[in-house]
């Protein structure tokens, strides 16, 4: 185990990429910021919305000043702007509760608003150093593969997989947080879920799923659908409220919009989506407190 802690964080010195929240002195908050959009969202996207939200918003209490109006402006097409909300009530609560300074303890972490299991891990441990255990999707499978010999972890995260990383994690607080970013950027850039580069692995002779011949999957992974869905619809709606600062009418999303020629418009249109799936996205879009109905129209929350 020590030789492949060693092979694994020494290829992260020399492979990683250079990302801005992993730069030396970077504060809690901007390790956090960057822990919410990369939720289910690659980097290349990610990277100028963070750089432009670090440049507006450099501290929790600068995010905590504004509308959650203008976050969810800013958060543009991440997706799932749900975390975008939760991010700005999380900052509020930072400078309301912790004097405007993100909680360095996993507990504290994961008290806020959209901080989960994983997330209060990865930002005590990239932020702040804590000998956490980090768990997610790239280290589940690296860690499926070098130790558990199958091409691919379970579909959803089980307490032996949490298990397994606790016992394979060095003993030594320092080389424990190397460890969890290291195996990290290895399944994002070498141990890939569909063409996995294994000539340039570090620990290719000590692979469990190369021993045992590479096996197939025990299942057949299904992607998220996108297209079609409620969830482009009202991706779609979002774009629209994003544009506009006073309430759009609420019939602009359920029936024809008549020739608009605002792209935002033109791109909720190209959908063709049923005035039945419009009103649905809609009112989910309300519920989730992401719009708000005022004087028979629709605007982002304040």
């Amino acid at each position: 185990m020590q030789q492949i802690h060693r092979q694994i964080n020494q290829w992260y010195q020399k492979n990683s990429r250079d990302l801005p929240w992993r730069k030396e002195g970077v504060s809690g908050w901007e390790v956090m910021v960057s822990e919410f959009m990369l939720q289910q969202t690659p980097v290349v996207r990610v990277l100028p919305v963070w750089e432009e939200w670090m440049r507006r918003w450099p501290r929790p209490q600068d995010l905590a000043g504004e509308p959650l109006s203008e976050a969810l402006k800013a958060w543009g097409r991440l997706g799932y702007p749900r975390r975008a909300q939760r991010l700005h009530a999380a900052a509020v609560e930072i400078t309301t509760e912790y004097n405007g300074q993100v909680p360095r303890t996993e507990d504290a972490l994961r008290a806020l608003p959209g901080v989960g299991d994983y997330t209060a891990a990865a930002i005590a441990c990239f932020a702040f150093g804590e000998p956490t255990v980090v768990v997610d999707t790239n280290i589940r499978r690296v860690h499926a593969r070098l130790f558990g010999g199958m091409a691919l972890p379970e579909p959803s995260p089980r307490a032996s997989e949490f298990a397994r990383a606790r016992q394979v994690q060095p003993e030594d607080a320092e080389q424990a947080n190397a460890w969890n970013i290291s195996v990290m950027e290895l399944g994002a850039l070498v141990c890939t879920a569909r063409s996995p580069k294994c000539d340039s692995c570090p620990v290719f002779e000590h692979c469990a799923w190369i021993a045992a011949g590479q096996p197939a999957p025990h299942y057949t992974p299904k992607g998220q659908a996108w297209k079609g869905t409620d969830r482009q619809v009202r991706g779609a709606i979002m774009a629209v409220l994003r544009e506009h600062e006073h309430p759009v009418p609420q019939a602009s999303f359920l029936a024809d919009l008549g020739g608009q020629e605002h792209p935002a418009y033109v791109a909720l249109e190209k959908l063709q989506a049923e005035s039945q799936q419009r009103e649905r996205a809609l009112a989910g879009l309300l519920k989730d407190g992401l719009a708000v109905l005022e004087d028979g129209g629709v605007r982002l929350p304040s």
